[in-house]
């Protein structure tokens, strides 16, 4: 099985961007966080991010048809991109939304997530538990 996680703008900046609302923690501590989790489930898991939109959806796109699942965490696109939404909903493999922080809570443009309703589930507001989950979710989902 074959799981791929997408991260959007800023992500690669983990423990230095707003460390009060995402933490110390870095881009690779989430990386070695679910690559461990990965190999606990015997799951195969592979990274990308990009601060660039076409990227995103470039990485979607390839992910078809090699790829089981999706995690994906659009961070700024998620209120602003129709092209990713188009991207999972071309591809039809099963994606889960994440956020580190409670969007919910958060500025009100927070509040629309476009890629929302091509996604079989959202997990946000926990770290990087949010991904952990998200990744539990798909392998229970896909096996």
């Amino acid at each position: 099985m074959k799981i791929l996680v997408i991260n959007g703008p800023n992500m690669n900046l983990l423990g230095l961007r707003e460390p009060d609302i995402y933490g110390r923690q870095t881009y690779a501590d989430l990386v070695e966080t679910l690559q461990k989790k990965a190999n606990e489930l015997g799951v195969e898991i592979s990274f990308m991010q990009s601060n660039h939109e076409g990227d995103l959806v470039d990485a979607i796109q390839g992910a078809y048809p090699e790829t089981d699942g999706i995690i994906i965490n659009p961070a700024a696109y998620t209120h602003t991109s129709v092209a990713i939404l188009d991207a999972v909903k071309a591809v039809g493999i099963p994606t889960v939304e994440v956020h580190m922080s409670d969007v919910k809570s958060r500025d009100d443009f927070r509040q629309v997530s476009y890629i929302r309703q091509a996604c079989i589930a959202t997990f946000m507001g926990k770290g990087f538990g949010s991904y952990v989950e998200a990744l539990e979710l798909l392998v229970n989902k896909l096996r």
